[in-house]
């Protein structure tokens, strides 16, 4: 399924003034025609060639670790399905979800310490989320709004900044560091991986109960989802080093507000270690799309599975 000409400008045009708005000193995106021809355009036509199958909305969900480069791919996925193919996208995180400051800080009391952290498998109103995905593929369509987390006040956005929907989208791009990711074995949750669940999880309390809630209630959440692409990060360590780079715009875009020290992000990743790790292992067998990033951050290699 070849562009033409056309087309193939327009997509070009956009994507390369989206990439430029996007770079950041010290950090070019590199090899941007490569990555355009040889990932973008290609995901955009499996994508378009599984919507023609019934011309119903299609939930693509987008997942990877922290830094991997989920929001930029969504955005200029968005722009070569609207050039090339004519579908209307919406794109939004799992992050977008995640329950108020209020309601963690009550499971933090109730259940564990650790809840209060936004993040995890049960930091999220999965309620909200399914009846979200639910609407959005409805054949009778009606105007929806989706919730805003603002991550500088660690608390849902007030209702007027959330996002209106008021069209029924050909492709919803559902983005989160662990969509789509199965629950872990027993066996597997009785040994820390790390400083943090040795001290404060003792009792594994709280991996315990990431992993219920994960195939209680997330596994519903992620069978809405037609088909999914994994972002595969050479190793953890790259999700810190990546991290830091994501904290390094915020300080460049948000003017002045709430970021956080290099060692608050070393602390705060390790919340996310163990089911990063079970992803690399697992999303790499199960996903639909698994594109390998190398260690400079580019895209190495694409398969479908």
């Amino acid at each position: 399924m070849q562009l033409n000409k056309l087309s193939y400008q327009k997509v070009k045009k956009k994507y390369l003034r989206f990439i430029k708005a996007q770079e950041v000193l010290s950090e070019p995106f590199r090899d941007k025609i490569g990555q355009l021809n040889n990932f973008y355009i290609p995901i955009s036509q499996m994508i378009y060639k599984n919507y023609l199958k019934n011309k119903k909305t299609q939930i693509i969900g987008l997942t990877g670790g922290q830094g991997s480069g989920k929001s930029t791919i969504s955005s200029i996925l968005k722009i070569t399905l609207k050039e090339s193919f004519n579908l209307e996208t919406v794109i939004f995180s799992i992050d977008d979800f995640y329950k108020t400051l209020k309601e963690r800080e009550l499971m933090s009391k109730k259940v564990s310490p650790l809840f209060l952290t936004r993040g995890v498998p049960g930091t999220h109103d999965t309620t909200m989320l399914f009846n979200c995905l639910k609407k959005l593929k409805k054949n009778k369509f009606k105007k929806i709004t989706i919730p805003k987390f603002n991550k500088a006040i660690d608390d849902r956005a007030a209702q007027s900044k959330w996002q209106k929907v008021n069209k029924k989208p050909n492709i919803v791009i559902f983005e989160g560091w662990c969509v789509g990711v199965a629950p872990q074995k027993k066996r597997d949750l009785l040994d820390s991986i790390n400083i943090l669940e040795k001290k404060k999880d003792k009792k594994r309390i709280w991996r315990n109960r990431v992993n219920k809630e994960l195939k209680n209630h997330y596994q519903k959440i992620f069978r809405l989802i037609d088909k999914i692409i994994f972002l595969k990060v050479p190793s953890f360590k790259y999700v810190f080093k990546w991290r830091l780079l994501q904290e390094k715009k915020l300080r460049i875009t948000s003017k002045g507000k709430k970021t956080m020290k290099n060692f608050q992000i070393k602390n705060f990743i390790m919340f996310y270690e163990r089911l990063t790790k079970h992803m690399l292992k697992t999303l790499s067998q199960s996903a639909d799309s698994v594109i390998k990033i190398d260690n400079q951050h580019r895209l190495k290699s694409i398969k479908f599975n």
